[in-house]
């Protein structure tokens, strides 16, 4: 039986970033088993000591770490090291090798990357405009959109609208529903990226029958048919079709993989 690591995400910041890289990192290792801690704005010696103090306590721990001042990222490896506690700095190195890149000295300050500055306030209004517009709620300013996304129900237009917003575009996600007319705005759109998102139809039925069953909706019944569900998803592939709007089949994505086919179509687009 493999081994259970106890693994500490310490941070000077947020945690983001330590947990984006750690996700990755893991998913490369298929029999890794862990207890996971997050500490998050660990800026003083005491906290680093607390943090050490519990890795002694328990077997198996080891610590990966996000600290940019360089007194506080030394100490903690150094107590480490003295621990006999596994330890990693994630971007120490990589701060050092591209300050000597650029030629100048890095700032060392935690959370400069969540500094409020122009793009901060476009993420923020991109958010607010996107939940304004999530699930077809708005659609009389669809010119003032960045993105839209067209789906039958649940091809994952809400989560990933939201992971796009989070980027800073403004996206509108509308569903497709048969025999209901899309907006007239739509067809003559110039503006914003119109993408289409489609899914396996049986892969779509298991989806709508855990959502029936979990929220206890009781939706007609062809909600959750597959001869239905299969003519919802070729109708919306020809109206994509007609229309050219690129389409993006999501079955075996994840949201973070959806949203990037998405920005690489806009990247393309716009050097055409």
């Amino acid at each position: 039986m493999n081994e259970k690591y106890n693994v500490y995400l310490v941070s000077d910041s947020t945690g983001e970033t330590l947990d984006r890289i750690f996700l990755s990192l893991k998913s490369q290792f298929k029999n890794f088993y862990y207890n996971k801690k997050e500490f998050a704005f660990v800026r003083t010696e005491q906290q680093i000591n607390k943090i050490i103090k519990e890795c002694n306590e328990v077997e198996n721990s080891l610590i990966l770490y996000t600290i940019v001042e360089t007194k506080l990222a030394k100490y903690i490896s150094n107590e480490s090291q003295k621990n006999d506690v596994p330890c990693f700095g994630i971007l120490g190195n990589l701060i050092l090798s591209f300050s000597k890149l650029l030629n100048q000295k890095a700032i060392h300050k935690p959370s400069a990357q969540h500094v409020l500055d122009d793009d901060y306030y476009k993420r923020i209004e991109a958010i607010q405009f996107t939940m304004a517009h999530d699930d077809g709620k708005k659609t009389d300013d669809l010119k003032d959109a960045d993105i839209i996304l067209l789906g039958v129900s649940r091809t994952s237009k809400t989560p990933t609208s939201i992971y796009l917003a989070n980027r800073g575009y403004k996206t509108i996600n509308i569903p497709l529903v048969l025999d209901q007319k899309i907006p007239e705005e739509l067809i003559k759109n110039k503006s914003a990226c119109v993408i289409g998102l489609v899914a396996d139809p049986e892969r779509l039925v298991d989806i709508r029958r855990n959502r029936v069953a979990i929220m206890r909706e009781h939706k007609f019944r062809e909600y959750t048919e597959l001869d239905y569900i299969k003519k919802e998803v070729n109708d919306s592939k020809n109206l994509f079709k007609k229309n050219n709007w690129p389409i993006i089949d999501v079955t075996r994505k994840s949201v973070e993989e959806t949203a990037a086919s998405i920005l690489k179509i806009i990247e393309i687009k716009k050097h055409k």
